[in-house]
């Protein structure tokens, strides 16, 4: 059976998964965004967990446990800071997509949930983010059998509509 691609509009902070995805910083510090809004539903045994598997190179992810959210993990995927387009950064996006799938294969994790890595603080363009999110997730779990559902969860409408264009598209190629 193949994996589920699906898109939500939401917050992932209350999502019932086995895991949600926290766009990181390197030092798996808390941050703003996405990520300091799930360091304060985690509760403050988050900052603990993360100091014991940082610090995490961009492209990578760690992962700790869910704490006090409904998800029992966390993945913390550190995307790129957006500099131009020319240092790397689609490559380095699809790889944090790419590694956060793995850990959680590996972690017999089945279902994941992902915001919109690096498009906030980081400034990597939405437009050119959601398809190489999308590609980059298509891909991993095509090879990855335990994955059984990756959730784009987006927090607004537009957010939302870029994912699913991404999806269209690469089914349309497909």
């Amino acid at each position: 059976m193949a994996a589920a691609l699906t898109v939500i509009e939401g917050d992932i902070v209350g999502l019932d998964v086995d895991a949600i995805v926290n766009a990181a910083n390197e030092r798996l510090a808390p941050g703003g965004g996405v990520c300091g809004a799930i360091f304060r539903a985690a509760g403050p045994g988050l900052a603990d967990s993360c100091r014991k598997v940082a610090p995490c190179p961009t492209g990578d992810a760690r992962i700790t446990p869910g704490l006090a959210l409904r998800a029992r993990f966390i993945i913390h995927a550190v995307g790129p800071v957006w500099q131009g387009g020319a240092a790397g950064e689609d490559a380095l996006l699809a790889s944090c997509y790419r590694r956060a799938l793995e850990i959680a294969a590996e972690a017999r994790l089945a279902r994941i949930a992902f915001p919109a890595i690096s498009t906030g603080i980081y400034g990597f363009p939405p437009d050119r983010a959601a398809p190489i999110a999308v590609r980059a997730t298509a891909e991993a779990i095509a090879r990855l059998p335990v994955i059984a559902e990756a959730i784009f969860c987006c927090f607004d409408r537009t957010s939302a509509e870029r994912h699913r264009a991404a999806m269209a598209t690469l089914a349309r190629e497909n």
